[in-house]
């Protein structure tokens, strides 16, 4: 009997935009198992959680039904697929003057596969959103005497031109500027 190199998970109509899903799966395809769940917990993005979920699962598998090493696993294959989003899931969304328009809420196919080896070719980083680990700022201690002698810089001082403010009122205009009261010329 031949070995299984793959354990697959499958999530089926996940309640999500394929769009939204594809940008955290292109952020984890090709990367350790270890390195793309902890890229997953820390990531602010919405779609991460099903994922990490569907990642553990197949971990699982790899590890239960096919006798894999855990410490020694790589994401080989992720694929989003669109679901039946749009035919049966509409929802109205109230627009001007009494009409309405439909709002298509989409569903999406996951399929993830783990395996021991690397894989061969990893796609290069498309351009436009994606997700990585948000740098955190360096925290800095309490001011100490050494820091203290350093000499900041003096701003320099900018000097603002004062002008008068104009009156925004209308010169009024005269009622008879020589004319006749109700005559014609």
């Amino acid at each position: 009997m031949q070995e299984r190199t793959e354990a697959v998970a499958h999530l089926k109509f996940a309640r999500m935009g394929p769009r939204k899903l594809r940008r955290v799966a292109d952020a984890i395809r090709g990367k350790s198992v270890r390195e793309a769940l902890i890229l997953l917990d820390f990531a602010g993005v919405f779609a991460a959680e099903p994922m990490g979920k569907l990642l553990r699962s197949a971990v699982a598998n790899a590890e239960n039904n096919h006798n894999m090493n855990t410490d020694s696993l790589y994401v080989t294959r992720i694929t989003v697929d669109g679901g039946p989003g749009g035919r049966f899931t509409k929802r109205l969304d109230p627009r001007a003057q009494g009409r309405a328009n439909f709002k298509r809420k989409r569903m999406s196919h996951v399929t993830v596969a783990v395996g021991e080896t690397q894989p061969a070719k990893v796609r290069k980083q498309r351009s436009g959103a994606a997700i990585s680990m948000k740098r955190q700022p360096v925290r800095r201690g309490p001011a100490t005497a050494a820091s203290a002698d350093v000499a900041k810089p003096a701003k320099k001082a900018t000097s603002k031109k004062t002008t008068p403010k104009r009156s925004t009122e209308k010169p009024l205009k005269q009622a008879n500027q020589g004319k006749p009261a109700g005559g014609k010329d």
